[in-house]
């Protein structure tokens, strides 16, 4: 719904929770954000933060009450019985893989079958994006995470270090680099001989010939993917505070309600940008690229629900084991409040 109207559920505006609400500033989660969407019974307070600095907290201190998640994270503390925040089934964030991994030229590398035996480096072994590339290795090539040496640290600038302490078995090498190293100066220095990276590293973007992507029509490979698995990959889901949803059982539901109210805005207001005629985003062949999405996903593509991502996020808790992030093995119903699982 738009404007003030309010969704179904919870208590009279009189009775409203005052209750933050922190995200990157997805186009999914702005109306939330900017009032154009409520929620009835709760006046949010809006946080928009980078996930770089959302996803410590949200492991750590849990300032928040609602908070966006990584799922790979969360999946690792709901192993341990671990964490302050239950998961809704709103997946703010997905994104395929393809493009991330990155090899050094003349590191005889000419396929990610060959990263099997090498190190590579990534910024956190137990981030999101790392755990669906593992999961390519493993599934596509055959190359578990345990046949990789890794090593883990900021891409191309700053400090990197894991949110969360791995538990790992004998023999598997997860090493952090020093304070002032990238995994970038690593590849192109010869001390590892591939990156799985979020983004490209700043050095290929420079058009460093040294640097070259495994996937270079990544776009085309990512289709055949999706066409072969049936997934976008699932990166960030939304955490509401325990303790919140014990005292108000109505919560889950009435803030998934409003997650996917905004969810169809924006996908509403990018149908209208793309249909349109005046270019209003600055992206030359934006329409080329939704027919492609449409042909090859369906219309709706950006799937909330848990019924609607049960294989995807099975995937998600059985490379979460196989890599040894959780301690056991997790059901992808206990990652969700109950009253939201028949979404």
């Amino acid at each position: 719904m738009t404007g003030s109207a309010p969704l179904a559920g919870g208590p009279s505006r009189s009775g409203d929770l005052s209750l933050s609400f922190a995200t990157w500033d997805h186009d999914r989660v702005m109306a939330l954000h900017d009032g154009r969407v409520t929620v009835p019974g709760i006046t949010l307070k809006s946080v928009i933060a980078p996930t770089s600095d959302l996803f410590p907290r949200a492991v750590g201190s849990a300032d928040h009450d609602i908070t966006e998640m990584s799922i790979s994270s969360y999946v690792l503390q709901v192993s341990r019985g671990e964490g302050a925040y239950v998961a809704l089934p709103a997946f703010v964030s997905r994104a395929f893989r393809h493009a991330g991994f990155f090899a050094r030229v003349g590191a005889g590398i000419t396929s990610p079958a060959d990263f099997a035996g090498r190190a590579i480096g990534v910024p956190e072994y137990q981030m999101t994006a790392a755990l669906w590339m593992r999961g390519i290795l493993g599934d596509e090539y055959g190359v578990a995470a345990s046949d990789i040496r890794w090593r883990t640290g900021a891409l191309d600038a700053g400090v990197r270090r894991e949110r969360l302490e791995l538990s790992l078995p004998d023999g598997m090498v997860v090493e952090p680099i020093a304070d002032g190293e990238t995994l970038q100066d690593l590849l192109l220095d010869g001390r590892i001989d591939g990156l799985l990276a979020p983004k490209p590293p700043q050095a290929f973007l420079d058009g460093d010939p040294a640097l070259i992507r495994m996937f270079p029509d990544f776009e085309s490979d990512e289709r055949a993917y999706h066409t072969k698995t049936g997934f976008f990959p699932i990166m960030h889901l939304i955490g509401v505070r325990k303790t919140l949803c014990e005292e108000h059982p109505w919560l889950p539901r009435a803030l998934y309600d409003g997650l996917v109210a905004a969810r169809d805005l924006a996908l509403a207001r990018l149908r209208d940008v793309w249909l349109g005629n005046s270019n209003r985003l600055s992206l030359p062949w934006l329409g080329a690229s939704m027919e492609r999405t449409v042909a090859t996903m369906g219309a709706e593509y950006w799937r909330y629900g848990y019924r609607a991502n049960a294989a995807e996020l099975d995937a998600v808790c059985r490379y979460s084991v196989s890599q040894f992030l959780s301690d056991r093995a997790v059901s992808p119903r206990a990652l969700f409040h109950p009253s939201v699982l028949d979404t």
